[in-house]
């Protein structure tokens, strides 16, 4: 057994060496190979074919070493690792080769409590036909699976059983109970000095702060400003409401019919044409509040007026426009507005009827369509009735063929086991043969790679003869530059230092020029909006006087006409009425 247990700790101490990442397994075994020339032929053949299997196979065993250190080997060391697959590699596919006997001499060289752990794990059926099953069928064929290694490993397992059930009673009988001793040592207390009380520490001063300033009446109440402005903002809409009132209630007397047509005919041309009249310009315009205080419009605010002021007089050409070309009825549009919505109506009724009779042509669609589905369903199921009848026939012939095709595979395999021992020799050889091979060619590299360091370890010690030859050359420190001759390297548009020269002062004195045209551009600018500005400023007061002298006339008459109640009989009699904007306009 010490035998067996040193060839397996050879196995394992060279396994534990292989990194997957870095190191390849043929050029591992190889060196292996040549690592193991001193022990003897049977030894060394051993070693590298176990150890060849489970780098082969090494998918197959780390799956179950992983799950037996997850479930059942989670006290066991991970330097186990490769024993455990080792012996997972002999069970699985050597042990029919080995032997019964040969294995479990094996397995009784290893710890006795790992490997019962390991093989009660390994050869459970369940875990056997369950999960070991379908992971190693992930990797090869489910029936090469099932045929060369679980059918084997099942036909072992009561075997294996009674060795692990020996095993078990070998580490039983090799675990001596405790030795208990007759006295016991009792502990004893220190015997230490009791620590003096802690004294009460004196209260801390609480600090003195300073009386904080009081927070200021303006934090609560806000300024009188802001009152202010909220007074004016009220009595600028309480003015703004009495006069759009006072223009709504006068703005219908323009829509009175006259006696003469010519006052009308000619009011168009006179609001078009007339204008305030003129005031002294003035730059920027200036207007005082209620409270004197006065406010200088920016440039948005005067051009958002201006935009008002125009767009006021338009609307009030547009009006007067419609009055002259007769608008006022709305009887026609109603009328027009009525039998439409009745039209709308109807349409929606027919439109109602015509769904419901469509949902119920759609109800009695839906029951047909059903019942043909359920005869086609029917008829379905009889058709794949029919067909499994056929499959199933099909499946018993094919079962059939399987079953000679595996005893004749069986017969086969009997046949090829005979001859197993001359079939190994001559693998042995073969690669014993590949290895020499492996060897002289790997022997080959080596020389001719020392070859090509010696040839580039003479060209370098040329080379730098060379240069220190160029180093001790005299060299002149001085250089030449003439700053009119081109470089000649051939590049387009190469020029000299004098032309480049010339060309950047050529290129500052165009960017100069522009930057100046650009300059005067910008102040023309400002000049032209500038002036744009002052003649909106201008329109602005223009229309503000205008409107000024209208509302002074328009109160002027207010108060003749309550000065003179019977005024307002006589002013209708005369089929006038009040001034209205036209008029107000011509007035002012």
């Amino acid at each position: 057994m010490a035998y067996y247990g040193k060839c397996i700790e050879t196995v394992i101490e060279k396994l534990d060496k292989f990194t997957p990442k870095r190191d390849n397994p043929e050029q591992f075994l190889e060196a292996v190979a040549l690592s193991l020339q001193a022990l003897s032929p049977q030894t060394q053949s051993f070693v590298l074919e176990v150890l060849s299997g489970c780098l082969e196979y090494r998918k197959l065993l780390t799956i179950v070493v992983d799950a037996f250190y997850v479930e059942d080997g989670r006290l066991c060391l991970r330097v186990d690792r490769s024993r455990f697959m080792v012996i997972c590699y002999l069970a699985t596919f050597l042990l029919e080769e080995l032997g019964f006997q040969l294995f479990c001499n094996i397995i009784k060289s290893q710890p006795v409590d790992k490997m019962c752990k390991f093989l009660r794990f390994f050869f459970n059926p369940l875990h056997l036909c369950s999960w070991i099953k379908d992971e190693w069928s992930l990797i090869y064929e489910p029936a090469h699976v099932k045929e060369n290694w679980l059918d084997p490993l099942m036909r072992w397992q009561p075997k294996v059983q009674e060795l692990i059930n020996h095993l078990e009673g070998m580490s039983a009988s090799q675990s001596s109970p405790l030795k208990t001793k007759a006295k016991v040592t009792e502990p004893k207390e220190f015997n230490l000095t009791a620590p003096r009380p802690r004294t009460i520490p004196a209260p801390e001063l609480v600090p003195v702060v300073a009386k904080p300033r009081p927070v200021p009446q303006s934090t609560y109440h806000p300024p009188k400003e802001q009152q202010q402005l909220e007074t004016v903002k009220r009595h600028n809409r309480r003015k703004a409401e009495e006069l759009l009132l006072r223009a709504n209630i006068e703005e219908l007397r323009c829509a009175m019919p006259r006696s003469c047509g010519e006052p009308v005919q000619g009011s168009k041309q006179q609001l078009r044409l007339q204008f305030p009249p003129r005031i002294r310009k003035t730059p920027k315009l200036t207007f005082y509040r209620p409270d004197n205080v006065p406010v200088k419009l920016n440039t948005t605010a005067i051009l958002r007026e201006g935009a008002l002021y125009q767009r006021q007089v338009e609307q009030e050409l547009q009006r007067v426009d419609k009055l002259v070309d007769g608008a006022g009825d709305f009887s026609e549009f109603l009328e027009w507005q009525k039998k439409m919505q009745a039209k709308d109506r109807e349409e929606q009724l027919a439109a109602s009827e015509c769904r419901r009779l469509q949902g119920k042509l759609s109800h009695e669609e839906a029951i047909l369509a059903r019942q043909s589905l359920m005869q086609e369903n029917k008829q379905r199921v009889e058709q794949q009735k029919e067909q499994m009848a056929k499959l199933m026939l099909q499946h018993a012939e094919t079962r059939l063929r399987e079953d000679r095709s595996r005893k004749q595979l069986v017969e086969q395999v009997i046949e090829g086991q005979k001859n197993v021992k001359a079939a190994q020799t001559k693998l042995t050889k073969g690669r014993r043969q590949t290895v020499q091979e492996v060897i002289e060619e790997s022997r080959g590299l080596l020389r001719r790679r020392a070859q090509a360091a010696q040839e580039e370890q003479r060209r370098r010690c040329e080379l730098i003869s060379q240069l220190r030859a160029l180093e001790t050359q005299p060299t002149r420190k001085g250089k030449l530059v003439d700053l009119t001759q081109t470089p000649g390297y051939g590049l387009e548009g190469e020029m000299s230092i004098v032309e480049l020269r010339e060309r950047l002062a050529l290129l500052k004195e165009n960017q100069r020029r522009k930057e100046e045209e650009k300059r005067d551009q910008i102040i023309q600018g400002k000049r032209t909006k500038s002036q744009e500005l002052q003649n909106t400023v201008e329109q602005i007061s223009l229309c503000r006087a205008a409107m000024g002298r209208s509302a002074a006339l328009r109160w002027e008459e207010k108060k003749a006409l309550a000065a003179a109640p019977e005024a307002p009989s006589q002013a209708l009699q005369q089929g006038g009425s009040g001034p209205g904007p036209a008029r107000r306009l011509e007035a002012a």
